[in-house]
């Protein structure tokens, strides 16, 4: 389909492209069939170039209809377009119906999926769930009387949550996301006691642990494994070597197999492990209260 020459929306401005697109004809039924019969079994590109232009229109009216979401008409147009190449190159005329019916959904898909990367600079999830509360949230919106981007209430939101089959987190995120991207250096309408302003992002937070406790938390896990090592340094040979198999192997040693490396019973080994593992914690109690 790459060889197809069609009308460019830029070159002359979306109105002129309009315009020039009325010049293809509308085919009739019996025409288009054997149209798409010819491109099927022979890849004649003349007869593909015939059936997307003369669909040029269609593909142009369901791209105007998505300009709300507030992208250049003509680059939805573009995609339109490309959403109906690959109709046509995917079209089976033997299934008994037009093309028109079968491009309009590789249009919308195409459009759908063009918005959704080209909508914010946050990326919007692609999974099916994200992209029907994409497409359907400003409608049920407008039912419920909700016409600009702030804040759902939560009546609402148990209202659309239900409708849609969808969390109510998921929707106040994706309620916070079509209202578009917001600059952190954007006013944030604040002023501190000597007049100044803040930017939004003065008041963002920052959700990593502070310094002191990262400090803290590393130098406890340093001392607990300094402890641990000199605990398991007060152990016996084999009660070091049941403790690293029972609990510091990825697959704990079964005690039937560590029985039979030491030559002595299952309950023979539970009863060593036991006993080791009340030394290591004896002996870190006692460590810690003489800290």
């Amino acid at each position: 389909m790459a060889e197809i020459a069609l009308p460019i929306v830029a070159l002359n401005g979306v109105s002129s492209y309009l315009q020039s697109i009325k010049r293809f004809p509308v085919l009739d039924a019996k025409d288009e069939y054997m149209l798409a019969k010819r491109y099927q079994e022979y890849d004649d590109l003349s007869a593909a170039h015939k059936l997307v232009t003369s669909h040029l229109r269609l593909a142009a009216k369901i791209a105007i209809a998505y300009r709300s979401y507030g992208l250049p008409i003509a680059d939805l147009i573009s995609e339109a377009n490309i959403g109906l190449m690959m109709a046509v190159k995917k079209f089976n005329p033997d299934k008994g119906f037009r093309l028109s019916t079968y491009a309009m959904w590789w249009i919308k898909a195409e459009l759908h999926d063009f918005i959704l990367k080209s909508w914010s600079l946050v990326r919007i999830g692609t999974i099916a769930a994200q992209k029907k509360l994409f497409y359907n949230l400003g409608r049920i919106k407008a039912k419920l009387g909700l016409y600009d981007s702030a804040e759902i209430d939560n009546a609402s939101l148990i209202k659309i949550s239900k409708t849609l089959g969808v969390d109510k987190r998921d929707i106040c995120e994706m309620n916070a996301r079509i209202a578009g991207d917001v600059s952190l250096n954007a006013p944030a309408n604040v002023q501190n006691a000597e007049g100044d302003g803040f930017e939004r992002q003065d008041f963002l937070v920052d959700s990593a642990p502070s310094q002191e406790l990262v400090l803290a938390e590393s130098e406890e896990t340093r001392l607990r494994k300094k402890l641990f090592a000199e605990a398991m340094q007060s152990l016996n040979e084999r009660e070091r070597e049941i403790i690293v198999a029972r609990y510091l192997k990825e697959e704990p040693v079964t005690l039937e197999d560590l029985g039979t490396r030491f030559g002595v019973s299952r309950e023979r080994v539970r009863q060593i492990e036991a006993r080791a593992y009340d030394k290591i914690c004896r002996f870190v109690k006692e460590q810690a209260a003489s800290a």
